[in-house]
């Protein structure tokens, strides 16, 4: 057994160095639900961030993985979490989950090698669907439509055919929180703000707890002079996703702006702990130095 496999709890700076992640990388897996946020972490969390890890570096999308996660949760009785519980490979832009031997589509269920009876046994059995069932196939049909529009916005597309894609799984699924939000930034970013803020709030309203809803409705009041409503939704981003680095850096700089040093210095050095090697993190460092220098010559007053 190798000495991480024989120790039993790994602190948080222990789990990123043993898995090969940045703290960024580990808070936005955390943002996108695919692991739960922990102070400490076992050999089987590890194995799981590694699994993630290897699908990323294979290019499957977050969103992808996250249909393939809950499909497998469905389809098979005795899997809890499948990145602890089953060995995920990327197959291309797909997920496959290998069982003694045996493969199949983590996504469709379709069997690609021959399972063995014992692993056949495990697999749910498909009833005449309720209305339950149809609810959770037209929310399936909903994230492929998210998908799509990730896809399409990766490739370069056009603008109308992203825009309709995210709209499509609006349509089926009005809670569809990331495409609400993706269709805010689209309209972000061709500046037509009244959109954005709709996408936006629709998005908040349908999860509260959405963090990076909340950071990118406080980007859009950042952009237009609306400091409060900004620094309210910065807040709330960092509330529930405290390690939000890029929410630290912002909330930083309306400090600053504000003429409050200390409060600026505190999200500085924060931000500085969560990505301390980055263009940005050179910002940071020297506008920290700046507010503190400045700090020393006024003979340490400050808010």
């Amino acid at each position: 057994m190798s000495s991480a496999a024989a120790k039993q709890a790994f602190s948080r700076e222990e789990t990123r160095r043993l898995a090969g992640i940045s703290e960024r990388q580990l808070a936005s897996w955390e943002r996108q639900k695919l692991v739960e946020p922990a102070a400490q972490y076992g050999f089987r969390e590890l194995l799981a961030l590694q699994t993630l890890l290897r699908l990323q570096k294979n290019r499957v999308s977050a969103a992808r993985i996250r249909v393939a996660l809950e499909a497998l949760r469905k389809k098979l009785r005795d899997v809890g979490d499948p990145l602890k519980d089953l060995k995920l490979f990327a197959d291309g832009k797909k997920i496959r989950v290998e069982i003694d031997g045996g493969a199949m589509d983590a996504v469709s269920g379709q069997l690609l090698l021959n399972f063995g009876a014992n692993d056949l046994k495990r697999l749910v059995p498909f009833p005449a669907k309720d209305a339950a069932a149809v609810e959770r196939d037209r929310r399936f049909t909903a994230e492929r439509w998210f998908q799509r529009g990730l896809d399409l916005e990766q490739s370069g597309a056009p603008a109308e055919e992203i825009i309709a894609a995210y709209k499509h799984a609006i349509e089926l699924d009005a809670k569809s929180a990331g495409a609400l939000v993706n269709l805010g930034t689209i309209y972000f970013n061709a500046q037509k703000f009244a959109d954005a803020e709709r996408f936006y709030r629709q998005a908040l309203a349908s999860d509260p707890e959405y963090a990076l809803a909340h950071f990118d409705l406080a980007n859009l009041y950042d952009e237009r002079g609306d400091r409060l409503r900004a620094l309210t939704h910065y807040e709330a981003a960092l509330r529930i996703s405290p390690n939000y680095a890029d929410a630290h850096y912002n909330v930083a700089l309306l400090y600053q702006g504000q003429n409050q040093p200390m409060k600026a210095v505190r999200h500085w050095t924060a931000y500085l702990k969560l990505d301390p090697s980055s263009r940005w993190a050179t910002i940071a460092r020297r506008e920290l130095n700046k507010l503190r220098e400045a700090t020393v010559l006024s003979g340490g007053s400050g808010q």
